[in-house]
């Protein structure tokens, strides 16, 4: 499942959640602290594993 990073823009908490991409899709991502759904996607850092060598 992706990850991704919100801000809240009721109380401004940052946090990240891991949501499949339909969940993604359908805002069903909530504040943690407030449980607001006013939330601000952030750019968020990702990785890949491979099965080669670097």
């Amino acid at each position: 499942m992706p990850s991704y990073d919100y801000r809240c823009l009721k109380c401004n908490k940052e946090f990240s959640v891991m949501l499949s991409i339909k969940e993604h899709e359908g805002n069903k991502a909530k504040c943690p602290k407030c449980g607001s759904k006013r939330l601000e996607q952030l750019i968020s850092h990702f990785m890949t594993k491979t099965s080669r060598k670097s």
